[in-house]
């Protein structure tokens, strides 16, 4: 990667011929990047009773759409601009603004930024971990390069960045049952490893340029409402939709493989919190957040209450299941508990009556037709 360090003329005239160096800046395509020593980026740019204008990355994704709608409600419709590089359904290219965004592109991210005068930005683009296996170059770019650009847009115009981690983010050295926020990450996927490198990155930019970064780890993330999305975790989804309309499901992992879940609600609802909570009472900028752990076969036992017919059946993927016996088996949370109040909703009997009423009343609306 190319770096350059830049002079900054001194003075008013343009016949001045003193120059004076500034920091290094960071070249992609035509537009330079430069982040001044002194920034303090906290809060600054509205007040407690503005609104901020939001940006979500990697809007098509399980929890943007989601999390734009939650957004929306709070701060209005047209101060949330949902972005991704594919075309939208209907339903979403109506329910408010959205514009193509490619994080790849650092020029295209500085204007979005500056012509919808964005405060809040949530970057939601990435590959999964399934996914991010099969194509490690893609991974790469996406996860790593992307998040580059997106530090740097935001760090340019003083931002309130959000970056997602995952419970991918650990690895087989690190302790699993409970998983606390800091302790040792070595993990052995290109997804995990993208995920230390944004934790760590974003730290560093706050630290070093007064950068305001959040971050959650999430545990894996059930949601009624989208498709399976190549997540190590997406059985978790995947069982309630083959539940509601076959009455079976074939589960890629083990039946013992214990692993921290949340129900979508619950994840945006911290993740909103987490952006409202005043800067001060941040000990720190990565949080781990959970709300429930289970395994395949609990989760299923917890089915048939409701679906007396169910089976369910193991057909192991190794490649998933190497990824899951990694990653943590419970999260400690207690530093959001503390710090932030986060306390979740939705525990293992309340998700799985959501999840099997949405879907069971899917089926009937489906078989009516």
């Amino acid at each position: 990667m190319l770096f350059v360090r830049m002079l900054r003329r001194v003075g008013q005239s343009p016949a001045c011929g003193c120059w004076t160096p500034v920091l290094p800046v960071r070249f992609l395509g035509v537009s330079p990047r430069q982040i001044p020593a002194d920034a303090n980026f906290h809060s600054a740019f509205f007040s407690g009773t503005d609104h901020p204008r939001v940006l979500i990355t990697g809007g098509l994704g399980q929890l943007g759409v989601g999390l734009a709608n939650l957004l929306r409600k709070r701060f209005g419709k047209d101060n949330v601009v949902l972005s991704d590089i594919r075309k939208p359904p209907d339903h979403v290219f109506h329910s408010g603004p959205f514009i193509y965004s490619d994080i790849l592109d650092y020029k295209n991210l500085r204007e979005i930024v500056v012509n919808n005068r964005i405060t809040w930005l949530f970057h939601y683009s990435a590959l999964l971990s399934a996914i991010g296996e099969a194509n490690v170059s893609l991974a790469r770019a996406v996860n790593i390069t992307g998040l580059h650009n997106i530090l740097d847009v935001a760090a340019e115009h003083n931002l309130r960045l959000f970056v997602p981690s995952t419970i991918g983010a650990f690895g087989p050295t690190s302790p699993r049952n409970p998983t606390p926020d800091l302790c040792i990450q070595r993990p052995r996927t290109i997804y995990g490893v993208s995920k230390v490198h944004a934790e760590l990155m974003g730290e560093y930019y706050h630290y070093r340029y007064g950068l305001d970064f959040r971050c959650l780890r999430y545990p894996g993330i059930i949601s009624a409402d989208s498709q399976p999305g190549g997540g190590t975790t997406d059985y978790a989804v995947q069982i309630f939709h083959d539940a509601a309309k076959h009455g079976k499901f074939e589960c890629n992992l083990e039946a013992r493989t214990r692993l921290p879940m949340m129900y979508i609600d619950d994840c945006l609802r911290a993740t909103l919190e987490v952006m409202e909570a005043p800067a001060e009472s941040l000990s720190m900028r990565t949080y781990n957040v959970s709300a429930m752990s289970f395994t395949p076969e609990e989760l299923a036992q917890e089915v048939l209450k409701h679906v007396p017919e169910f089976q369910i059946t193991y057909n192991v993927d190794a490649v998933r299941q190497a990824i899951a016996d990694s990653w943590p088996m419970k999260f400690d949370d207690s530093n959001a508990r503390k710090d932030w109040g986060w306390k979740h909703n939705f525990d293992l009997p309340e998700l799985v009556t959501t999840m099997l009423n949405f879907h069971g009343s899917e089926t009937r609306v489906a078989q009516a037709n």
